[in-house]
């Protein structure tokens, strides 16, 4: 399995690789909600951005992880962020996450059409397992996931330390490599549903 740190994109979003000329832009995309970040490992709105962000062009560095800025194409806003990350090329797998969309792009395609890229660049790439992992008390976040058609695999108990210092339960999921034409299938028909 090979990721490269390429932008994607569909009808309804293009993501971009984290560089230096999209820190402003995602800087501002992410400066809201503080309440939704509480739930998160670590917080990237306000003051938490600049630590947040050196990390994660430290981990694109190693190659664990490709983080993209999410551009709505609508109106060519960044809206949020996502990522590939805990790249393990060899096991073949990686996880999609540390999502955060502002919360007038949450609800319509934004979310499945980053996931529809993200998946589908991660098979393409060779992956034979695709998690995604979430706070297992954000139930919101645990639906959205279970309607990409991730499957559940149950709870990991005192998995993380959230940046507030709560021991978090987190709820795993994943798609396997012999799920993702199903799940491809199902995200493209709620894609077309949005025109």
């Amino acid at each position: 399995m090979r990721l490269d740190a390429r932008a994607l994109e569909n009808n309804f979003v293009r993501l971009e690789p984290f560089t230096a000329e999209l820190e402003p832009e995602v800087r501002a995309a992410l400066d809201c909600d503080p309440e939704a970040w509480n739930g998160m490992v670590s917080a990237a709105y306000g003051p938490h951005f600049d630590g947040w962000w050196s990390a994660a062009l430290r981990a694109m560095e190693t190659g664990s992880r490709i983080a993209y800025a999410v551009r709505r194409k609508a109106d060519g806003a960044v809206v949020g962020t996502s990522s590939l990350y805990e790249i393990r090329p060899e096991h073949r797998r990686c996880e999609v996450g540390s999502t955060f969309y502002r919360p007038e792009a949450r609800g319509g395609p934004v979310n499945p059409a980053c996931k529809r890229l993200l998946l589908g660049h991660a098979f393409d790439a060779g992956a034979v397992r695709v998690e995604i992992i979430t706070d297992a008390l954000n139930a919101g976040s645990a639906a959205a996931i279970r309607k990409l058609g991730a499957r559940d695999e149950g709870v990991l108990r005192k998995h993380k330390i959230t940046w507030t210092g709560r021991v978090r339960d987190t709820a795993q999921f994943a798609v396997l490599d012999e799920d993702w034409p199903e799940v491809r299938r199902r995200l493209d028909e709620r894609l077309a549903k949005f025109g």
